[in-house]
C-alpha cells in the first residue's frame, strides 16, 4: 500500500512539473528553429538571438529595465536593511502593526499599486506644474521645469514595491540573531557603527543577499506596476514584449525569454550554492 502511494505520489509530482514547465522548454527549443513557426521545427539555427541583438527597440527596453532594476535592488537593499534593523530595535506594540503595513504591498494586487502610483504621480506633477508655471511667470532668474512620468518615476516605483521584500528577508536574521552580541562589541570598545559593520552586517549578510536577489527578479519581472508608471518615454523589456505580442509572437520574444529565463535559473542555482555552502561551515564549525 505505502509502495502504491509512493509511486502514485511520483506520478503527480512528475504531472505537475510537465504541466509547469513544458510551455518553457517549448520555447526554448523553438527559440533555435531555422523558421519563423513556433510549431514547425525547420532545423537549428541561432539567427533569432543574432535578430534579437540587432533589434535596437528591444536592447533599449532591456537597458532600461537592467538599469531600472539595478538601481532599484541597490537603494531598496540599503533602504530595506535599515528599516529592518529599525523595526527591529522597536518595541513589539510598534512593531507589529508596521510590519503588518510593510507587508500590504505584497499581498496587495500589482493593478492596485500601479493605479494608486499613477494616480499619486499625475496628483504631484499637476501640482508641480502648476506651481511652475506660476513661479516662472513672476520671475525670470530661476526657471523650474514641468515633470512628466518616466524613468525617475518607474524607477521610484520599483523602490517602493521591493523595499518590503528586502525587510521580510532580513528580519528573521535580526531575529536569529545573539542580541547580546552588538552590547558585548561596544563595551569592548566599538562605536555602534563599528558593531554594526563587523557584528550585525555578518550575521544579517545573507538576509541582505536573499532580499536582493528577491528585489533584482521581482523588478526584471514586473509589468504591471511599470505599466502605469513608465509613463511614454520609458518601456521596460516586459512592456515592450506586450506591444510586440499585439501584432505578432515573432521568434526574438522566444529568444529573449529564453535568455531571461537562464539569468534567473543561475541566480538561483547561485543561491543555492551558496547557502548549502553555508550549512556546510555552519556544520563543521
Amino acid at each position: 500500500m505505502k509502495r502504491n502511494n509512493s509511486v502514485l505520489n511520483r506520478v503527480l509530482m512528475a504531472l505537475v512539473f510537465i504541466f509547469l514547465y513544458a510551455p518553457i522548454f517549448l520555447l526554448i527549443i523553438f527559440s533555435f528553429n531555422a523558421g519563423s513557426s513556433n510549431t514547425v521545427w525547420k532545423g537549428f539555427s541561432l539567427a533569432w538571438y543574432g535578430k534579437l541583438f540587432g533589434n535596437r527597440l528591444i536592447m533599449q527596453s532591456v537597458y532600461t529595465t537592467l538599469l531600472v532594476s539595478l538601481l532599484a535592488t541597490v537603494i531598496a537593499t540599503f533602504a530595506g536593511t535599515f528599516a529592518a534593523i529599525g523595526f527591529f530595535a522597536m518595541r513589539r506594540k510598534i512593531r507589529n502593526p508596521l510590519m503588518t503595513v510593510n507587508n500590504i504591498p505584497m499581498m496587495n494586487a500589482d493593478i492596485v499599486t500601479g493605479v494608486s502610483l499613477c494616480l499619486l504621480f499625475v496628483a504631484f506633477f499637476g501640482f508641480w506644474n502648476d506651481f511652475a508655471r506660476w513661479f516662472n511667470a513672476i520671475q525670470q532668474f530661476i526657471y523650474l521645469p514641468r515633470l512628466t512620468m518616466g524613468f525617475g518615476t518607474l524607477l521610484i516605483a520599483h523602490i517602493t514595491f521591493n523595499i518590503p521584500y528586502v525587510i521580510l528577508s532580513v528580519s528573521p536574521k535580526l531575529r536569529q540573531m545573539d542580541k547580546n552580541l552588538v552590547d558585548a562589541a561596544m563595551d569592548l570598545g566599538c562605536t555602534w557603527m563599528q558593531a554594526f559593520w563587523k557584528v550585525i552586517l555578518p550575521e544579517i549578510k545573507p538576509g541582505i543577499v536573499s532580499g536582493a536577489l528577491t528585489a533584482f527578479t521581482m523588478s526584471i519581472d514586473d509589468f504591471v506596476i511599470s505599466y502605469f508608471t513608465a509613463g511614454s518615454s520609458a518601456s521596460t523589456l516586459a512592456m515592450t514584449i506586450y506591444g510586440m505580442t499585439k501584432k505578432r509572437v515573432s521568434p526574438q520574444i522566444n529568444a529573449i525569454s529564453t535568455l531571461l529565463f537562464v539569468t534567473v535559473l543561475a541566480l538561483l542555482a547561485i543561491v543555492n550554492i551558496r547557502e548549502a555552502r553555508q550549512e556546510r561551515r555552519k556544520r563543521h564549525t
